[in-house]
């Protein structure tokens, strides 16, 4: 649930009738493969097992038992050959090491998976605090926005985490106050009263809709159904796939494990449940069903609207604002577009010549 997104940009959002015009926008996917190729190179620096069972009782085997003792009457007496030595070799001990090959094996494979899941809760962990510094204008909190197309799964105390950090952000009051101050000018919901105490209940009626909200959507939903509540900036396209594809965010999430795209039940979800307890704290409110998937709705399609603002927001920083949120990696993957059109235009080339 990404609400109050909407306030700020209808300030900012004319600003992407600019952008339409300027050069071709950018993909993630060099930025992308660099991360990949990191994480990649951490994930299997584990040390392999130094034997396989096989290769433990072949080494084992193959070595020749140790001649028979001798009687002392006869020292110069030469060991028997060869042939006499291997008719009556040594009890061959390779089954109890071929047992403890496969269990010192089975250890070792253990180790590099336990190895994976620690570097991925890792990883996670500095995309989060590299998450908790970004704001559009320096205002607005994007907590749940990733420039990465590839970032780490959250684990269900990152996504509670996350959420936390947005509920206590000083935007999230200032827009509780900001909201009770137009409704009560706008006389609306008139069972919360008037004057100072009435202006109280309004705010922590406002707060409760964003923090109840966005702890649903972001927080319990995700975590019980295995969803990634953060929006995956796109970056790269035409304005017109950008905006479409940041209007289905709205309604598309990705999967912790699989990491494909599917309904973001925990987004639209948590939006009509908000609005059914919201009935609990609002005078002369009715529990509804339909009510509630109006609500639900509504609140979705304005976090759509949010989606829109955080898809353009690095471009418009660049250009009016001359900073980089992305931190160069728009840079990169301008120069992996330019590289990939160039290879595809010789490749057509190459067809015509043939």
């Amino acid at each position: 649930m990404r609400s109050y997104s909407f306030l700020v940009g209808v300030a900012l959002f004319p600003g992407l009738a600019l952008l339409a015009p300027s050069s071709p926008l950018h993909s993630q996917a060099a930025g992308a493969a660099v991360r990949a190729s990191a994480a990649t190179d951490t994930l299997f620096d584990a040390p392999s097992p130094s034997l396989e069972p096989a290769q433990a009782g072949d080494s084992q085997s193959a070595q020749p038992p140790s001649p028979p003792a001798q009687p002392q009457s006869s020292p110069a007496q030469p060991p028997s050959p060869p042939a006499q030595q291997n008719q009556s070799p040594a009890p061959n001990p390779a089954p109890a090491s071929v047992s403890g090959a496969q269990s010192s094996s089975s250890a070792q494979s253990s180790a590099p998976q336990s190895g994976t899941q620690e570097t991925e809760h890792q990883k996670a962990a500095e995309q989060i605090k590299e998450q908790e510094h970004q704001r559009i204008a320096g205002i607005v909190p994007s907590f749940n926005v990733t420039y990465l197309s590839d970032a780490a799964t959250l684990t269900p105390a990152q996504k509670f985490q996350l959420q936390f950090r947005s509920a206590i952000d000083p935007y999230t009051f200032s827009i509780a106050i900001i909201t009770a101050a137009l409704g009560e000018a706008e006389n609306s919901n008139t069972g919360l009263g008037w004057g100072p105490s009435g202006f109280a209940e309004r705010s922590a009626a406002a707060y409760g809709d964003n923090v109840i909200g966005n702890t649903l959507g972001n927080a319990v939903l995700p975590s019980l159904l295995h969803q990634d509540p953060r929006y995956f900036r796109l970056g790269h396209g035409s304005v017109r796939h950008r905006l479409l594809y940041a209007f289905a965010t709205a309604f598309i999430c990705k999967h912790d494990n699989t990491r494909k795209w599917e309904p973001n039940y925990s987004n639209v979800l948590g939006n009509m449940i908000a609005g059914e307890i919201s009935t609990l704290y609002y005078p002369n409110s009715k529990s509804d069903a339909t009510q509630a998937i109006e609500t639900g709705l509504t609140v979705t399609f304005e976090g759509a609207f949010g989606s829109e603002l955080q898809e353009f927001w690095p471009d418009m920083s660049r250009k009016f604002f001359h900073k980089d949120p992305t931190h160069g990696l728009d840079a990169q993957a301008r120069a992996a577009d330019a590289a990939q059109q160039q290879k595809k235009q010789q490749q057509e080339e190459d067809q015509k010549h043939q």
